[in-house]
């Protein structure tokens, strides 16, 4: 975080408490609602008078309200295994997949909600979790929905986003609980920026200028339904069905001089029309003196993808060119069993067996000088890719003392991964795998939270077949030798509880990565994402909440959230140590809120700021990077006609997309060729919100 910043921000927010102390008495008295956020009467338990002011609609809006909390997602796990989302809904983890913590949550309805539980992950009996964990209690009785509108407009170049929105509809049958929904939030977006890129030799002369203008898009509309059966006695059955369909479509002109070529206009054309379904389920039952859990899930996804890269020139040269299409189907499947029993502690035997699948049909074509495109050679560009996997693991928990709880589990996973066609591989690996958790009570406002982990990571396995980017220049070979990544992980949490101020969540962690995937060379001229022998990364997450009531600036709040991140790796190129191509460095977002008391009124500043690592390949370095922090200002009506309605204004500091891409001769250990440096303006974003529950 920026020092300057920070002072900054709170050099102004002394200057309110005067101010909302004038008139304090006439607002209280006003005051629909209490402003001051009440502290949780039972330990971490939040009832909705807690977040009365901020009028949720849902059990998502809710917990976004959380002091020092942060919804976690397990979106790269292996499987149906331990860890994923630290989101609980009566007690159970949220069954499915695609059906995510944040999906689920933003379709409860913050009426439903009982109450919101804080505990954390290794005094519970629910093996894998760590950290913070919510729990929420809600009930379901009749019919009830939440629905949302978010559009959004940008001042150049960019069309306007229309479709981003959700609706979903909740309800009870009998003994079923259903939810249906139609969404288009996630990967629904406009964007563009227009700029100039110099190119410069290695003395810094330019060479050759090009004039772009570029613009993005994207919708992901799905159709899902989740059902809920509470059968006799004690079982419990979930049902989670999804149907999705995925658009991109990307463009950028760019009208270039100079490198020894006559002035001429470049045409970069990219897209994708992807559909998706995912069935999944679970239930569970008593059988002896524990309980048995069956979990199966089917996913599948089909993407074909068509980039094209045409220049054109101003005098007679003829037109160059290339075609790239693929396909890609993706499928999964997965078979769990779970065993719970108590006998001194929580003990669980899970077995899980799957199958993931990988088919990519490639073809590469160039721009004959008729003008019609004639295929290309692409080696290793058209295969099948597959992976068994079994994995079985005991978990064993239980409290060591009145404030002390242990967590530990064992177990290991074997997989073998096939290959067809050319270079094709089959190979097996056996890989252990398991953590031990503390959870300390250290007092009554102070939790610390210790974990060791063994974990195995997920390829993917595009990566085993060769691939080209036009847009970049840049292809890839393929690399049928990849191996899954290991490491250890070591973490310690805290959380210090500051009364009607707020909480501190503050967490480090460590990594010792074996076989880290990374660009590596494979030839003096190809280049591919391949295992390197070990690589180290390292850092500091912050989630802070402090409320200002008690410092006499009602309805006052800032929430700051952070990841500080460094690592290392040798090049497998240079000998050099070096961060892992594009890891994130650094993510800041900081916000203060002001719930206007006696009023429906909020407003609100969001600061953004992201950098990650230079990104090496065998010729090249890129280098992605932003000229200033995103800043925003909102301001936000809870009744509208019942509706909740907000307006905002973003990149108020007109921030820029800025990116460099370093060219070597030959490769990246020899003398630089050329250095193409680019600065995209977008602009000013206006952003609104239309939401409400019914």
């Amino acid at each position: 975080m920026r020092r300057t910043s920070w002072l900054l921000v709170s050099s102004s927010l002394l200057a309110f408490p005067a101010f909302a102390q004038s008139d304090e008495a006439a607002e209280a008295a006003n005051a629909p609602v209490d402003s001051t956020p009440s502290v949780p009467t039972s330990g971490q338990d939040y009832t909705p008078d807690f977040f009365a002011r901020f009028s949720p609609n849902s059990a998502l809006d809710m917990v976004r309200q959380i002091p020092g909390f942060t919804i976690q997602q397990g979106d790269d796990r292996r499987g149906l295994g331990q860890g994923g989302d630290n989101v609980l809904i009566n007690g159970e983890r949220v069954s499915g997949k695609s059906n995510d913590a944040i999906t689920t949550l933003g379709r409860i309805s913050a009426s439903n909600v009982t109450r919101i539980e804080v505990r954390d992950g290794a005094s519970l009996d629910i093996p894998g979790l760590s950290g913070q964990v919510v729990n929420i209690i809600a009930e379901t009785s009749g019919i009830s929905g939440n629905f949302s509108w978010n559009p959004q407009f940008r001042s150049r170049i960019t069309n306007p986003r229309l479709t981003n929105g959700e609706i979903s509809v909740s309800g009870t049958q009998g003994a079923f609980d259903y939810t249906l929904s139609l969404s288009n939030t996630d990967n629904s977006f406009r964007g563009g920026g227009e700029g100039l890129e110099l190119v410069t030799d290695p003395t810094g002369q330019v060479i050759a200028t090009h004039d772009e203008i570029a613009t993005f898009s994207g919708d992901a509309p799905v159709l899902s339904g989740t059902f809920r059966y509470d059968g006799p006695g004690s079982s419990v059955g979930n049902l989670n069905l999804s149907y999705g369909r995925r658009y991109f479509r990307g463009s950028e002109d760019s009208v270039r001089t100079g490198q020894g070529l006559p002035d001429r206009t470049r045409f970069f054309r990219d897209r994708e029309d992807e559909w998706n379904f995912e069935i999944s389920g679970d239930f569970e039952f008593a059988l002896g003196p524990g309980r048995l859990k069956l979990i199966g899930l089917r996913s599948f996804e089909r993407s074909p993808f068509r980039t094209s890269l045409i220049t054109d020139f101003v005098d007679a040269t003829p037109s160059i060119g290339d075609l790239f299409e693929r396909q890609l189907d993706e499928g999964e499947w997965i078979g769990r069993a779970e065993y719970g029993w108590a006998m001194g502690g929580e003990w669980q035997v899970a077995v899980e067996g799957a199958l993931n699948t990988l088919d990519v049909q490639s073809d590469l074509f160039a721009l004959d000088t008729a003008g019609v495109f004639q295929p290309v050679a692409l080696p290793n560009s058209n295969s099948r890719v597959e992976e068994e996997r079994a994995e079985v693991n005991i978990t064993y928990g239980r409290p060591i003392t009145d404030n002390l709880a242990l967590q530990a589990s064992l177990g290991g996973e074997y997989s073998t991964i096939m290959q067809s066609g050319t270079n094709g591989l089959t190979r097996s690996f056996y890989r252990p795998k398991g953590f031990v958790s503390l959870a300390w009570s250290a007092s009554e406002t102070l939790d610390i939270r210790l974990r060791v982990e063994r974990e195995v990571g997920q390829l993917n396995f595009s990566d085993f077949v060769a691939s080209t980017n036009l847009g970049t220049n840049s292809q890839d070979a393929g690399n049928p030798n990849l191996v899954p990544p290991q490491s250890w992980n070591y973490e310690i949490e805290a959380t210090q509880q500051l009364g009607a101020f707020g909480s501190i969540t503050a967490r480090l962690y460590y990594e010792q990565i074996s076989d880290i995937v990374d660009q590596i060379p494979l030839s003096p001229t190809a280049e591919a994402p391949g295992n390197i022998d070990s690589a180290k990364r390292y850092g500091l997450e912050w989630n802070s909440t402090f409320n200002f009531d008690p410092l006499g600036w009602r309805g006052g709040r800032l929430d700051v959230e952070f990841t500080l991140q460094r690592s290392r790796v040798r090049d497998p190129l240079t000998g050099e140590n070096r961060p892992i191509s594009n890891d994130m460095q650094r993510d800041i977002e900081i916000e203060l809120r002001h719930d206007v008391p006696g009023t429906e009124w909020a407003w609100g500043l969001e600061y953004e700021d992201y950098q990650e690592a230079n990104g090496y390949r065998l010729t090249q370095i890129n280098d992605y990077r932003n000229a200033s922090a995103f800043v925003g200002a909102y301001i936000e009506h809870k009744d509208v006609f019942g509706l909740r309605v907000r307006g905002g204004v973003y990149n108020l500091l007109d921030r820029d997309e800025n990116f460099t891409r370093t060219f070597f001769v030959d490769r990246r250990d020899g003398p630089i060729a050329f250095i193409e440096d680019r600065s995209r303006e977008f602009g000013p974003i206006f952003s609104f919100q239309v939401s409400g529950s019914f």
